[in-house]
């Protein structure tokens, strides 16, 4: 340690999503901690926290390298751990805790944040594992996360620029904090929708139902409400929320998977595409805004003008549904 403050170590060189990931978790709880990258042995001997460095895997001495002979820690599905991983399945719940008490201002239950933190593993962290140890990319292309975060690293042009002294290696860990600090947006990110999503589905559920149980009206359009109709609505074709940042009404489909833009019923065809006064023309409804051309969306100023339109909706689907 130094002085009596805590120490992460993790490698020098070039850096990756995984270990930027994993320090930056660590960080988070313990903010205070010195962060060192370096392959020297006897500073990582030193460390309460080795990560990706160190060629041993032992979560109660704060040792997390996956690069050793013989490592074959793996999830139930079968994707290999690397050290993003390592540190998430061990401290992924706290830090989920941690994030939600500071950006929400709500306390988690335990079950709450482990469940909030397998779902950030299955939606992220696997596929910063998956990128690290070469099993598949986490994107097409070049700008997966795990892209994104490699071209913080050097580039040649820094390295003649900046030689291989001490102001390159400093410039290096200001490009490994810049990473993390980007990381780390992602986790408070995921984190944030995931608390507001469990927090909606009391008001989700208590929604008024109309229409005889065909549409659901949500008088704030920010709530997370898909995931709470697909499963437990089956009779809900057609969704009306208020959008209180826009000051209109949007009327939506529901889709029938997270996946998929295939929705329960779509909008009518005549619709798609129009805006404004053409589509007040169409539906006879004056503050009619748009209809997307994917007929997943639609909006109108008032209340009574949105209702009008679920009501067209409506409509045309039992039309469509007596044609076949």
């Amino acid at each position: 340690m130094i002085g009596l403050r805590m120490l992460i170590v993790t490698h020098s060189g070039k850096f990756h999503a995984d270990d930027a990931w994993a320090v930056a978790v660590l960080n988070v709880l313990f903010p205070d901690a010195d962060i060192i990258r370096t392959r020297d042995q006897a500073v990582i001997d030193t460390a309460d926290f080795a990560v990706d460095v160190g060629g041993v895997y032992d979560p109660a001495a704060g040792r997390f390298d996956h690069h050793q002979k013989g490592f074959d820690v793996a999830r139930q599905s079968g994707v290999p751990y690397a050290s993003a991983g390592l540190v998430w399945r061990e401290y992924g719940a706290r830090c989920v805790s941690a994030l939600a008490l500071a950006h929400t201002g709500h306390a988690l239950a335990d079950d709450k944040a482990r469940e909030i933190a397998y779902g950030i593993d299955a939606d992220v962290v696997q596929y910063l594992d998956l990128s690290d140890v070469g099993a598949a990319k986490s994107a097409p292309g070049g700008y997966g996360l795990s892209a994104v975060v490699s071209g913080f690293n050097t580039n040649w042009l820094d390295e003649d620029r900046l030689g291989y002294g001490a102001a390159a290696e400093e410039y290096r860990l200001s490009q490994f904090r810049r990473a993390m600090a980007l990381l780390t947006d992602v986790m408070v990110n995921a984190v944030r929708y995931r608390v507001g999503a469990l927090l909606a589905l009391a008001q989700v559920r208590q929604a008024q139902v109309l229409e005889d149980g065909k549409l659901l009206f949500l008088k704030n359009a920010a709530l997370p409400w898909t995931q709470v109709v697909r499963k437990e609505m089956p009779k809900v074709l057609f969704v009306i929320s208020y959008s209180i940042g826009e000051q209109r009404h949007v009327l939506h489909t529901v889709p029938v998977s997270a996946e998929s833009f295939d929705a329960r019923a779509d909008l009518p065809a005549a619709w798609a595409g129009l805006r404004d006064a053409e589509l007040a023309a169409v539906t006879g409804v004056p503050d009619a805004g748009f209809c997307h051309n994917g007929r997943f969306i639609a909006t109108a100023k008032s209340y009574e003008g949105i209702r009008a339109m679920a009501a067209l909706a409506l409509e045309d689907v039992a039309t469509n549904m007596q044609g076949k």
